[in-house]
């Protein structure tokens, strides 16, 4: 693993990261909503590749070879699926509760890293885990009593559940390819091959994008070339178990810019949940090395 200049550097990265993705999340609802999901996904993703591609061929590399390249395809695919679902899933839902729904992602991802990576898994990072969650079940669970979960909703729900099963899955090779590419190489590939499994349903589904929601689109395209280099930037540093939870910060950005963008009120149940989602990205931002306690296999 990389040597880190100091050992709490990674979960800052990560913390930064999940808030560009957050604000890129605020520009994508406001495009979604101006042209439709499928088309803003598209253009987001080509955006993106064309912001980022030109700093990796500066670099001179050379082509990615085959079982890297395997990685980045892989990624590409799983990612394009989840954005389309998640933007989806944006048009329907508030802001903030659509990041709150999709901290299913980080809980499932968090036994991923063991099955399929071999890491160990701290108690420390289970705690804060089960903190994050339930604090995303508080929210939920105000909303639901408030009367305000109609049949919008639950398509919105539908649609974020299963963006979020492919979340999990994306932190996982997001590890793996950590470990032998760069993150401007990762950004490119991401962003491209995303675009283009994305663009395969065009026949059915693009329509004609307005004027309107390019400013939001070429922020968005930024913003995610940025939060993706400094995730993959993290988590070439820090295990997947560790930094997932840094995850459900991104409630407190969603919070933010689901206020400033589209005046979404927060309530006392909203409030509650981030505090508890607070404590549990605290706790696992002072995990130490020599923490004794993990889970053990079955």
């Amino acid at each position: 693993m990389p040597q880190r200049s100091h050992p709490l550097l990674p979960f800052a990265v990560a913390l930064a990261g999940v808030g560009f993705l957050s604000l890129m999340d605020a520009f994508m609802k406001e495009a979604a909503l101006l042209i439709g999901a499928y088309t803003a996904t598209v253009l987001r993703a080509f955006v993106g590749a064309g912001l980022i591609a030109p700093f990796w061929l500066a670099q001179g590399p050379g082509w990615p070879g085959r079982a890297v390249m395997k990685l980045h395809v892989e990624r590409g695919v799983v990612s394009a699926v989840m954005a389309l679902s998640f933007f989806f899933a944006l048009t329907r839902l508030p802001l903030a509760e659509a990041i709150a729904l999709s901290f299913v992602a980080p809980l499932l991802a968090l036994y991923l890293a063991r099955v399929l990576l071999g890491e160990t898994v701290p108690r420390k990072a289970v705690l804060a885990s089960m903190l994050g969650f339930a604090g995303t079940l508080v929210i939920v669970g105000g909303r639901i009593g408030a009367g305000r979960f109609d049949g919008e909703s639950a398509v919105g729900l539908g649609a974020m559940l299963v963006s979020a099963v492919l979340y999990a899955y994306n932190f996982i090779v997001i590890r793996r390819q950590s470990q032998v590419a760069g993150p401007v190489e990762i950004a490119t590939f991401h962003s491209g091959i995303g675009g283009l499994v994305l663009l395969t349903a065009a026949p059915f589904l693009w329509s004609p994008p307005s004027a309107s929601a390019l400013l939001p689109l070429l922020a968005a395209g930024a913003l995610t070339v940025a939060g993706s280099m400094a995730v993959a930037w993290a988590y070439a540093r820090e295990q997947a178990s560790a930094l997932v939870p840094i995850e459900y910060s991104g409630f407190l950005w969603a919070s933010l810019f689901g206020w400033l963008f589209f005046r979404e009120s927060v309530s006392l149940t909203t409030l509650a949940g981030a505090a508890l989602i607070v404590a549990g990205c605290w706790l696992v931002a002072r995990r130490t090395r020599d923490d004794g306690a993990e889970i053990q296999p079955a």
